[in-house]
């Protein structure tokens, strides 16, 4: 499944204002969370310092990139 941008904001948006049940949001934030390439997205919706809005959170979830490290060198 791959929600548009603005499918994400819709979740994110229903997520931070709580407007479902307990499951519901669960079942929300595991979509979000399978949609994005930030492996902690529940943290920018739950504990970002200064809070996002629902544009801004799926934006950095979306624009997330790991970081590669070269594999070791052998001696």
């Amino acid at each position: 499944m791959s929600l548009t941008r603005q499918q994400l904001i819709t979740l994110v948006t229903k997520i931070v204002n709580a407007e479902g049940t307990e499951e519901e949001l669960d079942q929300w934030l595991e979509i979000v969370a399978s949609n994005v390439p930030h492996p902690g997205v529940s943290d920018l919706i739950f504990w970002n310092e200064p809070e996002l809005t629902p544009e801004e959170i799926v934006d950095a979830a979306l624009g997330y990139q790991p970081i590669v490290l070269p594999p070791p060198t052998e001696n």
